[in-house]
């Protein structure tokens, strides 16, 4: 039972509150939004495509967890490309997310 106690309360830790991604300096400087008519005047300079554990030992991860994740995971290649602005191009599917990376002036 105390076996049980511990992997149940490991487990939660793992699904609803542990993230692995923190935003480098590069995409600090990275705004998320919702869609490209948000930022008329950019240019599309690519595609971000972001993927992280959907799941943890057969347990679904939150929701806002995981879209945090996609999101920072995404601003960090966004800078790395020279873009300051992301927009979602998917919905999130299996851990994975596309977005359309955006520099503007």
């Amino acid at each position: 039972m105390k076996t049980f106690l511990t992997l149940s309360i490991l487990l939660a830790s793992l699904t609803g509150c542990a993230s692995w991604v923190q935003v480098t300096s590069a995409g600090q400087s990275v705004r998320v939004v919702a869609t490209a008519s948000e930022i008329p005047n950019c240019r599309r300079i690519g595609q971000a495509r972001a993927q992280t554990l959907g799941k943890i030992i057969l347990v679904e991860r939150g929701a806002q967890r995981l879209q945090e994740e996609l999101q920072s995971l995404a601003r960090n290649e966004a800078g790395d490309m020279g873009g300051n602005f992301i927009v979602p191009e998917t919905l999130i599917s299996n851990g994975q997310q596309t977005f359309g990376v955006y520099s503007c002036p």
